[in-house]
C-alpha cells in the first residue's frame, strides 16, 4: 500500500530561504477565478515553480480564505501576492512595469 507523503517530506524550501531564492519573472493574475481551492492550487504551483507574485482580482476569495489554506499547503506565506479590483488595472499595471502579457480562457466563445 502506498503511504501519502506528508508536508514535512516533500522538501520545500523554508519561508525564509523561500524569500531569499531566485524567482522566476513570472507573475499570475487571476480574473475572477470562483473556487477558493483553483486560487489556493495556483498558490501551491506557483510557489512549486518560485514565481515573483500571483494578482487577485474581481471575485476571487483572498487569504486567509479557508478553501484557499486547504489547498495551497503553506504556499500563501511563501508566495508574494496582491488584491486588485479591476482585472484590466493588474493587466495595465503589468504592462507598464515591463511585463508580457499572454491570457489564457476556457470559455466557450474564447478567442484564440
Amino acid at each position: 500500500m502506498n503511504r501519502k507523503t506528508k508536508n514535512a517530506e516533500l522538501g520545500r524550501l523554508s519561508e525564509d530561504d523561500f524569500a531569499m531564492a531566485k524567482k522566476v519573472p513570472l507573475t499570475i493574475i487571476l480574473d475572477n477565478i470562483r473556487s477558493g481551492l483553483n486560487v489556493g492550487s495556483v498558490f501551491r504551483t506557483g510557489d512549486a515553480f518560485r514565481i515573483e507574485e500571483i494578482i487577485l482580482c474581481g471575485i476571487c476569495a483572498q487569504p486567509p480564505h479557508r478553501d484557499i489554506l486547504k489547498s495551497a499547503l503553506g504556499a500563501t506565506k511563501t508566495v508574494k501576492w496582491s488584491y486588485v479590483e479591476s482585472t484590466r488595472d493588474a493587466i495595465t499595471k503589468a504592462k507598464d512595469n515591463g511585463c508580457s502579457v499572454a491570457a489564457i480562457e476556457q470559455a466557450e466563445n474564447a478567442i484564440s
